[in-house]
């Protein structure tokens, strides 16, 4: 009974209320496919190169909800700031990957500012912008931060080309005196905002997430899908027919793929079918990102 569910997944099912069901699935779970477990060991190398006067960097692209701060995420949970006594007692924070997302233009102080913001180190606004990179150095140091992470780096292009530049020397800087790598990422713009400046582009090593489509790798995501579910009945999500309406319904983005997932589980438990089917597909409360974008507001 159940054999398509993991172990796990079976033994929740038979104790669990369908409340606690439909919770657990609307719960986040990281499920590893191909193109992620590669890209996570590149940034797990990246963690432990070896320190020089040109760090290599990786540029992480896709569309937007395919996958690629989930990517970041799971990365700076596998590496989470830690406190170390030294050998006299004193507790030391040490924060071997910082993580965080660009500010909505390429500002300066206000980049300082979150990254502070993310430390919580306090930070004046009346400090200059020298001390204040100064400051933040030293502190990163102190820390034994070893990777800076920069979400959503597409926002660099909505400065003027100035403050493009500007911004951009900064990271430069950042980079060339911790002699850390920078792992940045966003959409396809991304890679253009980074082409700006020679320098910069010719150290990352772009790394691109493509829509998804019907092949293997899908089938293996549904499969990973299902053994977790709790669900009583097997939908078989890798049918042709489920899987090409999820495809369609998702225009291959996997964030979508995940939310219609979900959506249809929770139908499924609520009306009692207790699998995925195309009925349950096409009853589900949801837009598909091209509808989204022909409505006007």
């Amino acid at each position: 009974m159940m054999k398509h569910l993991s172990e796990k997944t079976r033994k929740f099912v038979e104790i669990a209320t369908d409340e606690q069901r439909i919770k657990h699935i609307k719960e986040f779970r990281w499920i590893g496919y191909s193109d992620a477990i590669k890209i996570l060991k590149k940034m797990d190398d990246l963690l432990d190169y070896p320190k020089s006067s040109r760090m290599p960097n990786l540029l992480l692209v896709g569309d937007s909800n395919n996958g690629k701060t989930v990517l970041l995420n799971q990365f700076h949970k596998r590496h989470q700031a830690y406190v170390e006594e030294d050998e006299n007692g004193f507790s030391k924070v040490k924060n071997p990957v910082l993580y965080i997302q660009a500010p909505p233009e390429p500002d300066e102080k206000r980049f300082y500012n979150i990254i502070f913001e993310k430390l919580y180190a306090p930070y004046k606004t009346s400090e200059k912008i020298e001390q204040r990179q100064l400051r933040l150095i030293h502190l990163l140091k102190e820390m034994e931060t070893k990777v800076l992470v920069i979400d959503e780096i597409h926002h660099v292009l909505a400065g003027t080309l100035a403050k493009q530049r500007l911004f951009l020397n900064v990271l430069k800087y950042l980079s060339n005196e911790l002699q850390i790598p920078l792992i940045c990422a966003g959409t396809r713009d991304a890679f253009n905002a980074i082409q700006t400046d020679a320098q910069l582009s010719n150290r990352f090593e772009p790394k691109v997430l493509p829509r998804w489509t019907n092949d293997k790798e899908l089938k293996r995501l549904l499969i990973s899908f299902e053994n977790i579910l709790p669900l009583k009945k097997e939908s078989n999500l890798i049918e042709n027919s489920i899987t090409n309406k999820i495809l369609a319904m998702s225009d291959g983005l996997i964030g979508e793929i995940s939310k219609i997932i979900e959506l249809s589980a929770i139908l499924a438990i609520e009306s009692k079918v207790e699998m995925i089917t195309t009925n349950i597909l096409n009853s589900i409360d949801y837009t598909s990102p091209d509808k989204r974008k022909k409505f006007i507001l």
